[in-house]
């Protein structure tokens, strides 16, 4: 009489062990790539660049302050300063090195006076074609509003633009990528905004100026009628703070 083969108490079928050992080594790897892919959002929003995990590239940093010891902070505007004729005066009497956001519906007809401000100090940089809400819009249409005003640029100042200030500060990681895409090296926001009636308000932080801040001066007020008075009394308030206006290119 042939003996069956003996079976331990408990013991699963060879059948059922396989799919379970199967599950605990995919397991393991789904939730590291969840982990591994969540930083770099996180780290672009804080001002770091950011790894791409689907392309392995670097994401431009998003900033609103720059690290630095050097008694400085930066003045940036968003279009609407050619309104103003006498701001480009204030430009070049102080040669000062203020950072110009342009969109090419609405400052592209000043064109021709905002390149006549480069060698007085002017940056002139990237705010998208159109002015149009970018977050939440798919890749393609990012990409169109961001490398088309790069051309823009490129086409009728000779510039290859690096610095780019997303219509009203929304942006998302398509943002970053479009803008990687377009040659983009930082997103730049602002820790402070001169408003109209000529008030500093800040977005984070305590209530004063402090070296390495980036001021937004009203960014797109439709008139920009005093603009330049402002800028005057803004300047009085870094000068009084022991600061002076830095140029943002050579910081970032």
């Amino acid at each position: 009489m042939r003996r069956g083969r003996s079976r331990l108490p408990g013991a699963a079928p060879a059948a059922l062990l396989l799919p379970l050992f199967l599950l605990l080594l995919l397991f393991p790897l789904t939730a590291c790539d969840r982990l591994a892919a969540a930083p770099a959002e996180h780290a672009a929003a804080a001002g770091d660049p950011a790894q791409d995990a689907d392309r392995g590239r670097r994401l431009p940093p998003v900033v609103d302050h720059v690290r630095t010891d050097d008694p400085v902070v930066f003045l940036t505007y968003d279009d609407s300063a050619e309104r103003d004729p006498a701001f480009a005066g204030l430009i070049r009497e102080r040669r000062l090195p203020v950072t110009l956001f342009l969109t090419d519906t609405v400052a592209g007809p000043a064109y021709g006076d905002l390149a006549r401000l480069r060698p007085f100090g002017a940056s002139l940089q990237n705010h998208t074609l159109d002015h149009r809400t970018l977050r939440g819009l798919p890749y393609a249409g990012q990409r169109a509003e961001i490398c088309g005003q790069q051309t823009k640029l490129r086409s009728r100042f000779g510039v290859r633009a690096h610095l780019f200030r997303p219509p009203h500060g929304a942006y998302d990681t398509t943002t970053l990528r479009a803008a990687a895409d377009c040659g983009i090296t930082a997103l730049v926001l602002w820790r402070a905004t001169l408003d109209a009636d000529g008030t500093l308000t800040y977005t984070r932080g305590d209530h004063r100026l402090h070296p390495g801040d980036i001021v937004a001066v009203d960014p797109d007020h439709p008139t920009a009628t005093n603009l330049t008075p402002r800028t005057e009394r803004l300047l009085e308030t870094i000068e009084e703070q022991g600061l002076r206006v830095g140029n943002l290119e050579d910081y970032l």
